[in-house]
């Protein structure tokens, strides 16, 4: 797009010492107003300077908050961002930082801040947690509010921000708080504001008016309630978020305690590491690349030139410049200006100056009159001929200035206080001065500290000033690292007190039963744990995993990082973060939904539920099975009073997590949490049963929410199988042969003897062997159906290779190849093999009825009718106590895990208590006008289309 005409400004970047009113906070509905104590003095201009225009225009009533607005001449069709409408004609204005576009008319109405005034918003610093870079469809930079689709670009895997690799260093840590350190005390939580990547049809709140757009960044969403509003509506929004539709199935972020500090955000979430690239640790330099140079755009005319521009020692030290295009003959301000624009900085551009990149630079700190300023401050032509390579932007030396001090988690009723300096003040200082405006002098000043914080996009680095330091050089050595820095650092006075650290690791992986002695000595041989800061729990010893409470984040640290190294007995030991849930700020109507998601079920649609779970809920309510498997839930939500459980994945995994909560039920305060189930399998029986479907295809998961909130509670019969073989097995210690211990394996579908078994047994070797094949329902049941046909001319005799007792009864068998019991009425993906005819001998089927049936089938063309619901199978009893007596090697299978069985003995019988599973409603979800659920729902469906 050209760019000609005569320049307007509406509107300022803003002074970073007193702050115009567009980029304070007080201005923004994020934060409490800030008080000063002296009114921040303006620069004195000549009427001839650049500045003199912006200031006078920037008193202007139609000013717009920090966008710097040009005449452009439009070569493409363009469309408002604040109105979302076509823009007729060739002339429109554009931000000449963030891009945004603009009718004439509208400028007077723009509310949505420029991308540089973004730190400002802030209320609490937490860093983003970055997927690897990838094509995003359908999406805009939350930067440079462009197109992402032709480019590289990254996603958070907690909130909607998408941005262009190229402009991840100028976000902010602005993403949502799902967590608190222990030292924050509120109840209420505000809306957490998110600008554009609306649905088309969605709808303010306020005015009832669509305020999405398909071909721009436009409209604001919460990203914890999903109300949806214009950015000059959502201003007048009640600031308290009450998490909208799913408030009950939430789990508030002010009942969650984690203190993480060097935690990644990705081990905090237990994001598997596959999931995500190995970048760099440092914060400065993920997702950004040498591309950065050649995707900043420049102009093709020649009356312009590009200029490699450094805003710092860090930028040059990293070689990450950015390209700036001025015209030929162009004064230092011009150039300071452009450059300013390039790096997203609000200040004032007589506070800076450029030159060229020479070691000299890097040790200079006189950098005045160095780039063709003269003395009397007219500016001159800087580039004539000759350019120079590089150039660096850095900021004039001062002697005076006024910071801003948050206040951190004090209970004052205001953000920050505006506080001079000049060069004699020290961090003690400006702690007394705060103090004096805050009216608490009596307190002892040693109980204070100023703490530096910088706001990157994927960490918060936090420093504690030593009360000596000069603060004007602290600010002067910030900006010689990096202006762009300086404009996400902010100063929070806190209480000087010692924190109570208390990190939980739950560590997996270790041998099963073994006294706390024992555990503790393995881990002194293995860890090296120092015992006066770790305190190792016992409280998984069946399942092999102890609990470990550590006072020292270090230590937690050491120990996190040792692990994945580690192995007991050639095994792997696993360490997963554990939060705290506050059960006693839970309010009374909560009832937090506990997500399990096996991402191997279903292709890669377990990674995309992943990825909308954690973003429609909080995401310490959402684990990963393959990372720890069912047990870090269950025990991060042990003291929750009523919570439910949604499991996604096949048969397999409901019967896992079904397994896990048998075993550890009586620890939980919840002991009977009720059940829902995401079919993302080839056969998902229970799941078609429950009415689930018999397979997810790509719903809106926020729909799925929905329905497990409506779902309707039944119960469902367990069975222990019992498989003792008579078959011997050689000793290791002394080669004596002894008969091989019985096992104990769960039913919760069916388990099949013969024919059906061997199927699935050849199913799983195939797996086995190519398993990247296996990713879709359609070349599952293919592959079924080709073992099918290998297996028409087997003839057996099944009858005769075992013996059935069904309550005691002995039972003759038919000629069958396959015994098949039945625990619901779903079998061989949605197949009634019982059939719907009355018979008086059995009762109806019901999954509650602590009953089995037990049906035949006559070999593999018998399946194939079933499947197709020409015949049913052979009913041959009904009954609670099963023995089977196996007379020679026999294919067995439950809930689709096969295996050989020896001949021996096999007992079912049913297992403890009935288990509680959500049945899906019948009834169709009723049409309503909440803005805040369809919000949520595009808010989904448009996550994935970026295809994880």
């Amino acid at each position: 797009m050209a760019a000609d005409g005569a320049r307007s400004r509406f509107g300022n970047l803003g002074h970073r010492g007193g702050g115009s009113n567009s980029s304070s906070p007080s201005s923004s509905p994020k934060l409490g107003g800030g008080r000063s104590r002296t009114p921040p003095q303006q620069h004195k201009q000549s009427p001839s300077s650049p500045g003199s225009k912006h200031q006078q225009l920037r008193q202007s009533p139609a000013a717009s908050p920090g966008h710097s607005f040009k005449k452009v001449t439009l070569t493409k069709p363009t469309f408002c961002h604040h109105c979302t409408d076509f823009i007729w004609g060739l002339g429109g204005y554009q931000c000449e930082v963030c891009n945004f576009m603009s009718h004439e008319k509208c400028l007077k109405h723009v509310k949505t801040l420029c991308s540089c005034l973004a730190p400002s918003l802030v209320r609490v610093p937490v860093s983003h947690c970055f997927r690897p870079p990838g094509h995003c469809k359908k999406k805009f930079c939350a930067v440079c509010r462009k197109f992402l689709e032709d480019s590289w670009a990254l996603r958070c895997e907690v909130c909607e921000l998408h941005v262009h690799t190229d402009c991840v260093l100028f976000t902010c840590s602005d993403c949502r708080q799902c967590h608190h350190d222990g030292q924050q005390d509120h109840d209420t939580y505000h809306h957490h504001w998110r600008e554009g990547n609306l649905s088309s049809s969605a709808r303010c709140e306020v005015c009832k008016k669509t305020c999405g757009s398909s071909e721009v960044l436009s409209g604001m969403r919460c990203e914890w309630c999903g109300i949806q509003a214009h950015a000059a509506c959502y201003v007048i929004l009640n600031h308290e978020c009450t998490f909208g539709r799913l408030r009950n199935m939430v789990l508030p972020p002010n009942c969650v305690i984690l203190q993480s500090r060097n935690f990644s955000k990705m081990h905090c979430f237990r994001i598997s590491e596959s999931l995500l690239a190995e970048h760099d640790d440092d914060n400065e330099t993920d997702g950004t690349t040498q591309e950065s140079i050649k995707e900043t755009p420049t102009s093709a005319d020649s009356s312009k030139q590009s200029l490699k521009i450094y805003d710092g020692r860090d930028a040059v030290k990293r070689n990450h410049p950015r390209i700036i295009s001025v015209p030929r003959i162009a004064k230092s301000e011009e150039v300071v200006e452009a450059a300013l624009r390039a790096f997203y900085i609000p200040d004032d551009p007589q506070d800076y100056e450029v030159q060229t990149l020479t070691q000299q630079t890097l040790v200079s700190d006189d950098i005045i009159n160095r780039n063709g300023a003269t003395e009397d401050g007219k500016g001159s032509s800087v580039f004539k001929e000759a350019t120079p390579e590089a150039w660096i932007i850095q900021a004039k030396p001062k002697e005076r200035e006024i910071i801003k001090v948050y206040l951190g988690w004090m209970k004052v009723g205001v953000a920050y206080i505006s506080i001079p300096v000049n060069l004699d003040n020290t961090v003690q200082s400006v702690i007394q001065e705060v103090l004096l405006q805050l009216g608490r002098l009596k307190e002892n000043i040693e109980d204070f500290r100023l703490v530096e914080v910088l706001m990157g996009s994927k960490q918060v680095q936090r420093m504690v000033l030593p009360a000596e330091e000069l603060i004007l050089e602290r600010l002067k050595d910030i900006r010689k690292t990096s202006i762009r820095q300086m404009n996400q650092t902010r100063f929070y006075l806190e209480e000087n007190k010692k924190a109570d650290v208390k990190i939980e690791l739950l560590l997996s992986g270790l041998p099963v039963l073994l006294s706390n002695e024992e555990y503790n000595n393995i881990l002194k041989d293995s860890l090296e744990i120092k015992e006066n800061v770790v305190t190792v729990i016992p409280a998984y010893a069946p399942q092999g995993a102890v609990v470990l409470q550590i006072s020292c984040f270090s230590e937690a640290e050491r120990i996190f990082m040792l692990v994945k190294d580690t192995t007991v007995n050639n095994k792997q030991l696993t360490a997963t973060i554990i939060p705290h849930i506050i059960h006693q700020k839970l309010p009374q109507s909560s009832c937090p939904l506990l997500v399990f998601v096996n991402p191997k079920s279903g292709g890669l649609k377990g990674r995309d539920l992943l990825n909308s779970f954690r973003k429609l809920l909080n995401p310490h309510q959402v684990f990963e099975l393959t990372n720890g498997g069912p047990l870090p839930g269950f025990h991060a939500f042990s003291q929750v009073p009523y919570f439910r459980v949604l499991v996604c994945g096949g048969d397999g995994t409901v019967g896992w997590v079904l397994g896990a909560l048998e075993e550890i039920r009586h620890k939980l305060v919840c002991s009977e949490p009720s059940i829902a189930v995401l079919p993302l399998g080839t056969g998902n029986d229970l799941g078609r049963v429950l009415r689930w479907g018999a397979g997810y295809s790509g719903e809106d998961p926020y729909s799925v929410l929905i329905s497990v909130d409506e779902a309707e509670n039944v119960l469902m019969d367990r069975w222990t199988i019992l498989l003792d073989a008579q078959e011997v097995v050689d000793s290791m210690e002394n080669g004596i042969s002894e008969p091989e211990p019985p096992k104990i394996v769960q039913m919760n579908n069916y388990c099949g003897i013969g024919i059906d078994a061997e199927l699935s047994l050849d199913f799983h070797h195939a797996r086995e062997i190519e398993p990247g094949k296996f990713n879709s329902r359609f070349h599952n049941k293919g592959v079924y159906v080709k073992a099918g046909l290998q297996k028409l001319s087997h003839n057996r005799n099944l009858h005769k290779d075992l013996k059935l007792q069904v309550d005691q009864q002995e039972v003759e068998l038919p000629n069958i190849e396959g015994l098949i019991f039945l625990n619901i009425p779903s079998w061989g993906s949605g197949a009634d093999l019982w059939g719907s005819d009355n018979d008086n001998r059995y009762g109806k089927p019901r999954i509650d009825d602590g009953l089995l049936e037990v049906v035949g089938v006559t070999g593999v063309v018998h399946m194939g009718q079933v499947q197709g619901g020409l015949r049913s199978g052979i009913r041959i009893a009904q009954g609670s106590y099963f023995r089977v007596t196996l007379l020679k090697p026999i294919p067995v299978q439950v809930d689709g895990e096969p295996w050989i069985q020896p001949p021996g003995q096999i007992i079912i019988s049913a297992a403890g208590p009935k288990v509680h599973m959500l049945k899906k409603s019948k009834q169709k979800q009723k049409k309503t006008s909440s803005s805040s659920k369809d919000s949520k729902g595009d808010s989904v469906t448009l996550s994935n289309d970026n295809g994880s």
